[in-house]
């Protein structure tokens, strides 16, 4: 099952129980629910289909695909229920996206399971991907699948979710105020983690102020006698822990590595691909590997130790499975490329971009050795949704481009920063990434390692996807799921 350390050994759901959670009319032969999906490209047999209409295409044209695929059941809207083809098994409701919804919340109230709620501006997947890792190891644990942390993805995940779960893993991502707050009310966690505040998609907000305001609203859904957990070393720590104060939450527990932490970094060492610390978690000191690079990744671990613990898990278990973390797809995933004169090392961390995300894995970059000759190069492409200091935000990434011995950009933001470089260190500048994959690629060399990093709209992925078709020696994992 997609998001889970276990399977369930009885069906996810009959059709009858999701009839009565959605309001839903039935009609044909329904079998067995094994799982559920909104995408028919991803779609297993067994599963149930919701027929969402999405931002692009509408899922009731793909209903006979899905039946032909062995979906087990699909929803539907009952306007359209007379125009679906005959033999297939439908629920029909009055919207779709609000019977998945509905189905969400009645996943969650069947479940006795801990749940944990995951925020923040940056780092929000690579937690929640730990979280299921530490949890895991104590008992049966299901997590949102991939970044689907938003209005169809929370209630998808909580769909998913076995009633024999022991704890639950949920992501909550917004992009403007107020949309955190009917994601919470559905997910009710009993431990809500905000990685940290930084200014991401602040084209939307006020200020950062405003940003951390808008992270605070999964305060707004946390189980009574539930806890907080906040980075402690970010300024907005203060500004959040008032906040759940405000919404009855007694127990806030911050992380990192000042004096105050409650779950503080006592020693780390950073390796290139790994780090190794020692920290103290609430009053219990615990060594620990983690399975990724980067100081951020170790700061974020300490709030997974925290709500692990707060949520009732074996913490020596939990820091055990965090050495099996490995970076989720566009976050950090390594490919070899069979270049000219021996080996690179592609590290695609093409998910997304803002400056803190982009400070950081400059500074993994940094770290990361090369081979013989070889050189660190950044690839870079424009942050977007910074509003109008987005080009200052560029040139400022300046000093921590000195992790790179040469930098490549596209886009007319990272211009700025371009120019803010010393000659000697600029690769290349093209106006997109398209124009600047050939410029990288014939510059590439055996033991270099390149880093590729920008905003989703930037399309640096298909630069990263590029080389690895140009200079093929493995290959780049690829995100599934989206509501057809």
């Amino acid at each position: 099952m997609v998001g889970a350390t276990a399977a369930a050994s009885s069906p996810l759901w009959t059709s009858a129980d999701l009839a009565g959670a959605t309001g839903g009319m039935l009609s044909g032969a329904a079998g067995a629910i094994g799982g559920v999906s909104i995408d028919t490209r991803t779609l297993q047999p067994g599963d149930v289909f919701f027929a969402i209409r999405g931002e692009n295409s509408d899922g009731h044209a793909y209903v006979r695909t899905a039946a032909d695929r062995g979906a087990a059941l699909c929803v539907v809207e009952r306007a359209r229920a007379t125009e679906m083809p005959e033999g297939v098994a439908l629920l029909a409701v009055d919207d779709v996206l609000l019977a998945l919804e509905a189905a969400g919340r009645a996943a969650r109230a069947r479940t006795a399971a801990r749940i944990v709620g995951v925020t923040g501006s940056v780092g929000k997947t690579t937690t929640k991907e730990a979280l299921l890792l530490a949890l895991g190891a104590d008992g049966p644990t299901h997590a949102s699948a991939a970044s689907y942390n938003n209005h169809w993805g929370v209630p998808l995940s909580l769909a998913r979710m076995p009633a024999s779960s022991a704890y639950g893993v949920f992501e909550l991502g917004m992009n403007h105020p107020g949309e955190i707050t009917p994601l919470v009310a559905m997910v009710r966690p009993h431990v809500a983690v905000v990685t940290t505040v930084e200014p991401v998609h602040i084209a939307q907000f006020d200020s950062v102020e405003a940003i951390a305001d808008a992270k605070a609203e999964i305060f707004t859904g946390v189980e009574p006698g539930g806890a907080a957990v906040l980075n402690r070393d970010n300024p907005h720590f203060e500004r959040l822990a008032a906040a759940a104060r405000a919404a009855g939450i007694a127990n806030i527990i911050g992380f990192g590595e000042a004096a105050e932490a409650q779950a503080r970094l006592v020693c780390v060492k950073l390796q290139a691909q790994s780090s190794t610390a020692t920290a103290d978690i609430m009053g219990e000191t615990v060594s620990f590997k983690i399975g990724l690079p980067g100081r951020h990744i170790v700061q974020n671990a300490l709030a997974v130790l925290a709500a692990a613990k707060l949520a009732g898990a074996d913490l020596a278990l939990a820091a055990l499975a965090l050495s099996s973390l490995g970076p989720p797809p566009g976050r950090g995933v390594r490919t070899p490329l069979a270049v000219k004169g021996g080996l690179a090392t592609l590290i695609d961390e093409t998910y997304n971009a803002n400056p803190a995300s982009m400070r950081a894995a400059l500074a993994v970059l940094g770290t990361t050795p090369v081979a013989g000759r070889g050189r660190r190069l950044a690839v870079l492409g424009d942050m977007l949704e910074l509003g109008a200091a987005g080009e200052a935000m560029h040139r400022d990434l300046a000093p921590a481009a000195d992790a790179a011995d040469l930098v490549f950009c596209a886009g007319p933001l990272m211009r700025a920063l371009w120019e803010a470089l010393p000659e000697n260190r600029r690769g290349a500048w093209a106006p997109d990434a398209q124009a600047l994959l050939p410029l990288v690629a014939e510059r590439l060399r055996g033991g270099d390692v390149l880093m590729v990093k920008g905003s989703n709209g930037s399309r640096m992925g298909p630069l990263a996807r590029g080389l690895a078709e140009r200079f093929p020696a493995g290959a780049l994992a690829e995100p599934a799921e989206s509501p057809e």
